[in-house]
């Protein structure tokens, strides 16, 4: 089978307009799709939805982690473009190498690779 199925978060945001301004102009994706109420970006193989919300709470306890290897790449394009709320890219216990982001409106995103990838 060559169309397998795929999983894509479905991300909160307080304001799609800042959404978009953040993962399009700071981080490089592209938009996709835009309404007063709904955003899809996508960058390769990595599309992340966003749904209008008013309430903090959504976004500030959501996130979604993004695998494999572009990921050192990733690490070191945010890092020259000083992406504000970037953690280290270091191996963690689990024996995967990450760093974490939170977007403006709170949404972590963690990415990883494992040491073989």
């Amino acid at each position: 089978m060559t169309d397998t199925a795929r999983a894509i978060p479905i991300l909160a945001s307080l304001n799609i307009r800042e959404s978009r301004d953040f993962y399009v102009g700071r981080l490089g994706f592209a938009l996709v799709y835009e309404d007063a109420a709904y955003l899809i970006v996508r960058r390769d193989e990595m599309e992340l939805h966003f749904w209008l919300t008013d309430d903090r709470r959504f976004p500030e306890n959501t996130g979604c982690y993004i695998r494999g290897g572009q990921v050192a790449d990733l690490y070191a394009e945010f890092s020259a473009r000083g992406v504000e709320r970037l953690s280290k890219f270091e191996l963690r216990p689990w024996d995967m190498k990450e760093f974490t982001l939170h977007d403006p409106h709170g949404n972590l995103l963690r990415f990883g690779l494992a040491p073989g990838e």
